[in-house]
């Protein structure tokens, strides 16, 4: 049977796939066309009966400062209410958005004609499409789900209604030159069962 595509690249593109980290970064801005073609990969994930519920908000540029303000002032009224602040938390909300060239939040639109795991999948389907893009471009890009991720008072800044779920924040930069992270061996033998 002939390959339409070149197997052995998408192999070791799934291979090469990382978490690369802000910290990690060069400072280095990702070319905007490099994003688009991230999100419309994305767009072309599997999704039970075509509800396509991933929706992405992109934050560059001054983008970037309203997203920390709004995290980093959103984790002190929350917290400052339960008496739990932590300044070092607060700071780092603040500070990490402007530490990458880009950020996406990842955001799933409830759809009742499915259950909802199942457009939960289907959005990390989609984000696994944008890690797998980034990496073809030699961009790095991790999705985090800490900070304000689960707070339900955060969803209305992203177009979110109470059944909608925000799902986190990918973050995308230039890495460091020569950097990326080694892989480390994983073992398939203990996670599958053929019956034949």
């Amino acid at each position: 049977m002939p390959q339409p595509f070149n197997a052995s690249e998408i192999n070791r593109l799934i291979r090469e796939r990382r978490s690369v980290y802000p910290a990690q970064y060069s400072g280095e801005k990702v070319d905007d066309s490099i994003i688009e073609q991230m999100l419309e990969n994305a767009n072309w994930a599997p999704n039970h009966k075509k509800t396509e519920p991933w929706r992405f908000t992109v934050f560059s540029g001054e983008g970037l400062k309203q997203l920390a303000k709004f995290q980093s002032e959103l984790y002190k009224q929350k917290t400052s209410a339960a008496n739990n602040f932590d300044q070092a938390k607060f700071d780092k909300l603040a500070a990490k958005p402007l530490m990458a060239s880009h950020v996406i939040a990842i955001a799933m639109k409830r759809n009742t004609a499915v259950p909802e795991i199942e457009e939960v999948e289907a959005t990390a389907c989609a984000v696994q499409n944008m890690y797998l893009t980034a990496t073809a471009y030699g961009v790095g890009c991790y999705w985090g789900s800490g900070g304000i991720t689960y707070m339900e008072e955060a969803k209305k800044n992203f177009g979110l209604e109470s059944d909608d779920k925000l799902l986190g924040f990918m973050y995308v930069g230039i890495p460091k030159a020569d950097f990326w992270p080694e892989a480390k061996e994983r073992n398939l033998s203990d996670k599958v069962h053929w019956v034949k």
